[in-house]
C-alpha cells in the first residue's frame, strides 16, 4: 500500500488502461476509475474526502458549456444534407466533370470527401456515403481495388480536420482555446492533407494508368443536344466566378472598413479565402438562376447541374465559416445557423419528410450523448488524477525528454500514433489532450498549434491497419461477396479485407507526412491566427510607479473626512477644526457635494 500511495499517480494511469484494454466503454472506464482511486486515495491519505465536493460543481460546468452546443448543431447540418442525397448528387455531378481525366473519379471521391467533412464532420458518415455510392462505380470502370477502398477511408478522414470539424470543438475546449482559431489554424493544414491525395492521384495517373482509368464516353451522361460536352460554357463561368473571388480578396480590408465602420488594414488569409469564395460562388449560383428564370441558354446542362449542385451546399459551408471567422457568430451560432440552412436547403429539394428528420435527430442524439458521457468521465479522472498531482508527474516524466520542443514533439505524436490504434479521436481527446496541453503551454508550445498537430495524427487512427474504423465502416458497405453490377450485368469480384487494409497504408504515410510537415513549418496554421497583443508588464509597472510618484510629490489637500492623518490626539478626544473653516459652519445640503468639498477646505 505504501509503493501505492508513493506511486499513486502512475498506478491510477495504469488502472485506467487496465479498464480500457477490459473491453469497458470508454466513459464508464474513465468514469469507473476516477471513482475507484479517488475512494483509494481517501483511504491511503493520499487526499481528504473533501476531493469529492469538487464535483457537482464541474459537472454543472460541463452542462454550462456553450461550446459543445455546436456538436449537436453540426452533426443534424452534416446528416441532414447527407440524408437527403446531396452526398449522391455531388459525387454523380463531380464524376461527370472529372469523368474524361485518368483518376478523375478518384478525384471527384476527394473533392467530394472535402466537401462532405466541411459538412457532415463525421467520419463514419462520410465514409459509408461514399462507399455505397462510388465503390460500385470505380469498381465498375476498372479501378484499382486497394486504390478504390483507400482513397474512400481516407478522404472520409478528411472531416478529421477541415472545418468546421467536431474534433476541433472538443480540443478547443480541453486546451481551453477559442474554436474560431482552431478553424483558422486548420484551414490550410486540412485543404494541404487534400492537396496531397490529391498530387497522389496524379502520379498514379502518370505512372500506374492502368489503375486510375478514364470514364468511357458511353458513361458521359451530361451532354448538349448538339453532341458537345458542355465544358466551354462550364469554364467560362468558372473564370467569372474566380474573377469575382480574386477582387473580392484583394478589396477585403475594403469591406471590412465598410462593415466595422473603421479603418482596417489587415485581414487573415484564410478569412479572405472563404468569403471571397463565398462571394464568388454565389455570383455564378446567381448568373446560373438568371438563366433558367430567362431561358436564354447561356449555360450548358453540364455547367447548369454543377452550379445548382455544387454551389448550394459550398455557400451554406462558406456562410457558416465565413460569420465564424467574421467575428459575426459564435461557433455555437453558426451550427446553428447550418442546421437550419440544411434543413431549409433539404424542404426545397423536396428530400425531407419526417422519417428522415426523425432518423437525423436520432443520430445527432447518440452522437451528442456519447460525447457528453464520455466528458463527464473524463471530468471525474482528471479531477483525481490532478489532486494527485498527476500532471505535475507527466511533467516531470516529459521534461526528461532530449531535444527539447522538437523531442517533446516527436514523442507525443509518436505516442499519439501507438495510441490511435486503440482509441478514436474522442476518447484520445478527453484522455490524453489534458494532460499534455499544460506541458506543451509550459514549454512556450502554441495551443493552437499543438492542437492542429493532435488532430491531423488522430486521423491515423481511422486508417490504421487492422483497427481503423474507417476501414470497419467501409468493410461494412463494400462487397464481400461476388455480385451482380446493375448497369452492366457482369459478375463483379468482391472487394476483401485485405484489400481495403493495403489501399489505406500510402494515404496513412501521407497523414504522416502532414504531421512532419506541420512540425517543420509551423507558419501553416500560427499565420492564419489573429495577431495577439503583447503587454510588456514591466514598462506598465514603470508608468504606474512613476504615476504614484509624481502624486505623492504634489502637496496634498487635506479635506477634513476624518482621515487617520487629520484625527486629534486620543488624549483630548475630541477633532480639532481644520485651519481656516468656520466654526459651526451649517452642512452642505446632500445633493450638493461640490459646495460640501469648498466649504471643508474653507472656501467662503
Amino acid at each position: 500500500m505504501e509503493f501505492i500511495a508513493a506511486n499513486f499517480a502512475p498506478v491510477m494511469f495504469a488502472g485506467l488502461i487496465l479498464f480500457l484494454l477490459l473491453g469497458f466503454p470508454v466513459a464508464f472506464s474513465l468514469g469507473a476509475a476516477g471513482l475507484f482511486f479517488g475512494l483509494l486515495g481517501i483511504e491511503l491519505g493520499v487526499f481528504t474526502t473533501a476531493i469529492f465536493s469538487w464535483l457537482p460543481q464541474r459537472l454543472i460546468g460541463i452542462m454550462a458549456n456553450e461550446t459543445l452546443l455546436a456538436v449537436p448543431f453540426f452533426t443534424l447540418m452534416g446528416l441532414i444534407l447527407e440524408r437527403s442525397g446531396m452526398a449522391e448528387d455531388l459525387l454523380e455531378t463531380v464524376g461527370q466533370v472529372f469523368g474524361p481525366l485518368r483518376g478523375g473519379l478518384a478525384l471527384a471521391v476527394v473533392l467530394v470527401g472535402a466537401m462532405l467533412a466541411a459538412t457532415t464532420g463525421v467520419v463514419a458518415a462520410s465514409v459509408i456515403s461514399m462507399g455505397l455510392i462510388s465503390l460500385p462505380i470505380m469498381l465498375r470502370y476498372g479501378y484499382d481495388r486497394s486504390l478504390s477502398a483507400g482513397v474512400i477511408a481516407a478522404s472520409g478522414t478528411l472531416a478529421q480536420i477541415i472545418p468546421p470539424s467536431l474534433v476541433l470543438i472538443v480540443l478547443a475546449d480541453q486546451m481551453g482555446k477559442s474554436v474560431g482559431d482552431m478553424y483558422k489554424g486548420a484551414f490550410i493544414p486540412g485543404f494541404a492533407l487534400m492537396g496531397l491525395y490529391i498530387l497522389w492521384i496524379f502520379a498514379l495517373a502518370l505512372f500506374k494508368p492502368q489503375s486510375v482509368p478514364a470514364l468511357p464516353p458511353e458513361a458521359r451522361t451530361f451532354r448538349e443536344p448538339s453532341g458537345s460536352s458542355g465544358y466551354t460554357s462550364l469554364t467560362v463561368l468558372m473564370l467569372i466566378s474566380t474573377l469575382a473571388a480574386v477582387f473580392l480578396a484583394e478589396h477585403m480590408e475594403a469591406v471590412h472598413s465598410w462593415w466595422q465602420g473603421e479603418l482596417v488594414e489587415f485581414v487573415p488569409t484564410d478569412e479572405k479565402i472563404v468569403v471571397a469564395m463565398c462571394g464568388g460562388s454565389f455570383l455564378a449560383w446567381l448568373i446560373a438562376v438568371f438563366n433558367k428564370l430567362t431561358r436564354l441558354g447561356l449555360l450548358s446542362h453540364l455547367a447548369e447541374r454543377v452550379t445548382f449542385v455544387l454551389i448550394p451546399p459550398l455557400l451554406l459551408i462558406f456562410l457558416v465559416l465565413g460569420t465564424i471567422f467574421l467575428g459575426v457568430a459564435t461557433p455555437t451560432e453558426g451550427g446553428a445557423m447550418g442546421a437550419v440552412g440544411a434543413l431549409i436547403m433539404a424542404t426545397l429539394r423536396r428530400r425531407l419528410d419526417l422519417p428522415l428528420l426523425k432518423q437525423a435527430l436520432n443520430t445527432t442524439t447518440k452522437l451528442s450523448s456519447f460525447v457528453m458521457f464520455i466528458l463527464v468521465g473524463a471530468t471525474i479522472f482528471s479531477m483525481v488524477f490532478q489532486a494527485a498531482d498527476g500532471p505535475v508527474w507527466v511533467e516531470h516524466l516529459l521534461a526528461k525528454l532530449p531535444g527539447g520542443q522538437l523531442g517533446f514533439l516527436i514523442f507525443v505524436n509518436v505516442m499519439i500514433f501507438v495510441l490511435a490504434f486503440f482509441l478514436d479521436f474522442f476518447e484520445l481527446s478527453f484522455i490524453v489532450v489534458p494532460v499534455l496541453a499544460p506541458i506543451a503551454d509550459k514549454m512556450g508550445i502554441d495551443l493552437v498549434w499543438f492542437g492542429v498537430l493532435l488532430a491531423v495524427n488522430m486521423q491515423t487512427s481511422f486508417l490504421h491497419p487492422p483497427f481503423g474504423f474507417a476501414l470497419f465502416y467501409l468493410r461494412s458497405v463494400a462487397p464481400d461477396k461476388p455480385y451482380v453490377d446493375s448497369h452492366t450485368g457482369k459478375t463483379m469480384e468482391p472487394v476483401t479485407t485485405m484489400q481495403i487494409y493495403k489501399g489505406a497504408i500510402p494515404f496513412l504515410v501521407l497523414q504522416l507526412s502532414m504531421v512532419a510537415i506541420l512540425i517543420a513549418f509551423p507558419g501553416l496554421v500560427t499565420s492564419n491566427l489573429d495577431k495577439q497583443v503583447n503587454v510588456d508588464m514591466k514598462a506598465v509597472g514603470e508608468q504606474m510607479l512613476e504615476q504614484l510618484n509624481e502624486e505623492e510629490a504634489e502637496p496634498e489637500l487635506d479635506l477634513g473626512i476624518g482621515s487617520p492623518d487629520t484625527a486629534a490626539p486620543a488624549d483630548t478626544g475630541s477633532a480639532l477644526p481644520e485651519p481656516g473653516a468656520t466654526e459651526g459652519a451649517p452642512a452642505a445640503p446632500e445633493d450638493d457635494p461640490v459646495k460640501a468639498l469648498e466649504q471643508s477646505v474653507g472656501k467662503p
